[in-house]
């Protein structure tokens, strides 16, 4: 859509006494739409795409808002009438990828999706009008340097039904299940001593806040694991809230 500013200067030009022809060479625009700009000079106001409305199948939907938070970013289309919803999913871990093609064919009105390789990873791409109002955390800039908080209706669908989805897609995309290990003394023998646990390491104050609030609801403890002076990860390491991770969550696959 060209600006107020190029279409009175093609106008100009024409004025001036030049063909259609010239100021069309000269920038780039075509005969016809500088000949229906005599007609109709201001652009005509975009039709803004109607609400959706909330998600249908809300278990999906909080997945896929965990891997929105995690790994996932809005851009527009170049011409401006839609939206692309990517989410970055390492090679290493196939199901993950399945598993966000599945929760975005379901979220997405189209029922569309496609895969792009890049170097390392999978991008999980799908087309839509209504990104912006199913994930409103869209903005420019990085997630990490602007407010993420939770519509009501988001808030409500986290709370009241699939909480633990969430969670997985908050792990699935900025998470991990590992084995530590640590070392003891028993019977005056030092010995080697495994314990599972998850990591969540997230830059946004915000997203690490919506994770930790929601392990909160759902009883799991957790501690913030500060490295280099950054408090970025978030550690569940309790052998019963391990359990409770491993039950609804688990490792990535």
């Amino acid at each position: 859509m060209y600006d107020l500013s190029t279409r009175k200067r093609a106008l100009a030009l024409v004025a001036q006494g030049r063909s259609l022809n010239s100021v069309s060479r000269e920038t780039g625009i075509s005969r016809a739409a500088i000949r229906s700009w005599h007609d109709r000079l201001e652009p005509r106001p975009r039709m803004a795409p109607p609400d959706p409305g909330p998600p249908a199948d809300e278990r999906a939907y909080a997945y896929l808002l965990g891997l929105y938070l995690g790994d996932g970013c809005i851009s527009s289309s170049p011409r401006g009438t839609g939206y692309y919803l990517r989410v970055a999913c390492a090679n290493s871990w196939p199901g993950l990828i399945e598993a966000c093609e599945i929760a975005m064919r379901t979220i997405n009105p189209t029922g569309r999706s496609s895969r792009t390789q890049a170097q390392g990873y999978v991008s999980v791409v799908s087309y839509s009008r209504h990104w912006p109002h199913l994930f409103p955390q869209h903005g420019s800039g990085k997630k990490h340097e602007r407010r993420i908080v939770l519509e009501p209706w988001q808030q409500a669908i986290v709370d009241a039904h699939h909480p633990w989805e969430f969670i997985r897609g908050l792990v699935h995309s900025d998470g991990c299940r590992i084995t530590n290990w640590t070392t003891r003394v028993v019977a005056g023998e030092r010995k080697r001593y495994e314990y599972p646990r998850y990591f969540f390491t997230n830059v946004s104050e915000d997203i690490r806040r919506l994770y930790t609030d929601t392990l909160d609801k759902l009883g799991v403890e957790w501690t913030h694991c500060t490295r280099g002076g950054n408090p970025f990860n978030i550690s569940v390491a309790r052998k019963a809230s391990v359990a409770l991770m491993d039950a609804h969550v688990g490792p990535k696959y």
